[in-house]
């Protein structure tokens, strides 16, 4: 499906310029907020796939990509503040807010702190607070799940070729059709401002850090999502960050929360693993048509 007419822009936030892409030009507005280690990029599989009359609006988060450079505070609610300036600088009073796995804690915080301007919430494999294993210190917890990834930001590759055949091998990126134009544009994106022979990712370690940890420790946070007060939609991949079985949010993680929350639909995206439901055809597809759906 071809990808519809896109721009950047930048955004007065504190602390500098958010840098921000948007694809269409329809009068229907939905906000995308990225994963901790993707990108504004991370969404043109779903621009791609999304309704003529809906435009997708997608930063690159607070020390991600354009933004690399914004200093702290980082965490949900600064990430939060800067979506709500992005619809300040729309001149938008409300739009739908979307968000994928760190982006949907992103999304629970945002609508829950300015409830009035988002109408609707789309959570892709997030926003459920995680579960925290017993005996396991968070900063343990943290170091396990996010280590390889801290590593990862820290290299360096000789080629953007290199850079592509690393992230080819990684197991979530095996999945049909994860690997795609779209899935590269996030890449590249995220070597935004690099060069060769000294490729690295833009990403700041520092916020990859510090939002990874407030998602472990900080309870207004983690309770957000019991809290939403729009209508909700929560799709969930059936495979985990590395294509692995169980997934991020599994059965026995939301079984609890399923008699209070605030979900209106809930759904498993069938073969999909995390990066695969946003990246892939399948997902992508998925996602535009919940996003419709969620505007009147």
């Amino acid at each position: 499906m071809a990808l519809g007419p896109h721009s950047t822009f930048e955004v007065p936030v504190a602390g500098g310029s958010l840098g921000v892409r948007r694809w269409g030009e329809g009068p229907r507005v939905v906000v995308a907020a990225h994963g901790i280690i993707g990108n504004q990029c991370s969404w043109q599989s779903v621009a791609r796939m999304i309704d003529p009359s809906i435009s997708l609006i997608a930063p690159d988060l607070r020390g991600r990509g354009m933004s690399n450079t914004l200093p702290a505070p980082f965490g949900m609610r600064a990430h939060a503040a800067d979506l709500v300036a992005i619809l300040d600088h729309l001149g938008l009073e409300q739009a739908v807010l979307a968000g994928h796995s760190l982006g949907a804690y992103v999304a629970t915080t945002a609508a829950t702190v300015n409830p009035n301007r988002w109408s609707a919430v789309i959570l892709v494999d997030g926003g459920v607070p995680l579960r925290l294993p017993r005996n396991i210190d968070p900063e343990s917890l943290f170091e396990g799940v996010l280590g390889p990834t801290l590593n990862r930001l820290a290299q360096t590759f000789a080629t953007r070729a290199d850079h592509d055949a690393f992230w080819r091998a990684h197991p979530a990126l095996a999945d049909p059709g994860a690997w795609n134009a779209d899935t590269k544009a996030w890449l590249d994106h995220d070597l935004i401002g690099s060069t060769e022979p000294n490729l690295r990712s833009s990403i700041s370690i520092e916020a990859v850090g510090f939002d990874g940890r407030e998602l472990l420790t900080d309870p207004e946070v983690r309770g957000a999502f019991l809290a939403l007060p729009q209508r909700a939609v929560l799709l969930r991949a059936p495979r985990g960050l590395l294509n692995q079985i169980p997934p991020l949010l599994p059965d026995e993680l939301i079984n609890p929360f399923r008699a209070t929350w605030p979900i209106r639909l809930e759904m498993l995206v069938e073969n999909t693993n995390h990066h695969s439901i946003l990246l892939a055809p399948r997902g992508a597809r998925t996602i535009a048509s919940h996003i419709a759906a969620s505007f009147p």
